[in-house]
């Protein structure tokens, strides 16, 4: 009988498929790497809220540590923007500031349009910065002095006086006037508001007029100028302080330099409208640090209000 013959098997092998081939060697006899991908390396992003660069030093500053040292880089000292209540915390006394006026609000008197009607652009930036218009004003305590204090927020159009403006501050210089006390006005804006045509303008004369009565009875005004103050607010009250002092590097005028230098057809010096060129040449009387800006203030007052209760003319 033939028998058949049943080829082995190879247990556990069976369905495998063949190792692949070998890669291949170059001339040197080295095996080629496989080409890695084109795509290119995923940029990593630094979160919002978290690190500020400076635009003076280039340096990444902690948003706390730049929040703690009253927006003042540590490196260079380059003073960035404060908003109004931020800047009102730290001169005053803890809970000793009273507001004036806080339902005060702007209405488009003239019914002016353009690219966005002047009614949407005041409810769009109460609800961005939490104000009612581009001033606070109100009665507080710097050291032992109690004040009356006016700060402008330049993030709220601009800073610009409108008709609220003006009246806030007009009524602030009122009541520091008929209190006998001492006024404080920090200042940062654009100029008068466009938007309120003559009605703005008008607000020039008319806390002009308050301090004339302010000074009148021999009370002190100190005027502190931020970047930037320009146009009507620094052709009016800006610049009729007993004394009048400014931050570093702020830039102070009436138009803008890139607005001289094409009206003039000159070149300007060097640090034309800042704070330094404008000490230098006798328009301030002091620059002073945020930092160091309670405490100088302080002094100040007490020098004038020293000087008016003994009927000694500041100089």
């Amino acid at each position: 009988m033939a028998t058949s013959f049943i080829p082995k098997r190879s247990i556990g092998l069976e369905g495998k498929e063949p190792p692949p081939p070998p890669e291949p060697k170059s001339a040197a006899g080295f095996i080629k790497k496989p080409k890695l991908g084109s795509g290119r390396a995923r940029k990593r992003e630094i979160p919002e809220g978290l690190w500020t660069k400076c635009p003076k030093c280039s340096t990444m500053i902690y948003d706390k540590e730049l929040d703690d040292n009253l927006k003042v880089c540590p490196r260079c000292s380059h003073h960035f923007p404060i908003g109004a209540r931020e800047r009102i915390h730290a001169l005053v006394e803890t809970c000793s500031f009273e507001e004036m006026d806080p339902q005060l609000i702007s209405v488009d008197i003239l019914g002016f349009t353009g690219v966005a009607a002047y009614a949407d652009k005041l409810e769009s930036y109460q609800r961005s910065t939490g104000l009612k218009d581009a001033v606070v004003t109100g009665i507080g305590r710097i050291g032992p002095y109690r004040v009356g204090l006016g700060v402008m927020d330049f993030s709220f159009l601009g800073g610009s006086m409108g008709s609220v403006v003006g009246e806030k501050l007009t009524h602030l210089i009122e009541s520091a006037t008929d209190k006998g006390l001492g006024l404080v006005i920090v200042s940062t804006s654009g100029g008068a508001r466009m938007y309120e045509g003559m009605f703005s303008l008008m607000q020039m004369a008319k806390t002009a007029a308050a301090l004339a009565y302010h000074a009148q009875s021999r009370l002190p005004y100190i005027s502190v100028l931020t970047h930037p103050t320009t146009a009507g607010v620094m052709a009016s009250f800006a610049t009729l302080g007993d004394l009048i002092i400014a931050e570093p590097g702020a830039m102070i005028g009436f138009a803008g330099p890139r607005v001289i230098k094409d009206t003039t057809q000159a070149e300007l010096p060097p640090g034309f409208q800042t704070a330094e060129f404008l000490q230098e040449r006798g328009l301030i009387d002091s620059i002073v640090s945020r930092k160091e800006m309670k405490e100088r203030l302080i002094q100040y007052l007490g020098f004038l209000l020293h000087s008016q209760r003994h009927g000694i003319a500041a100089s």
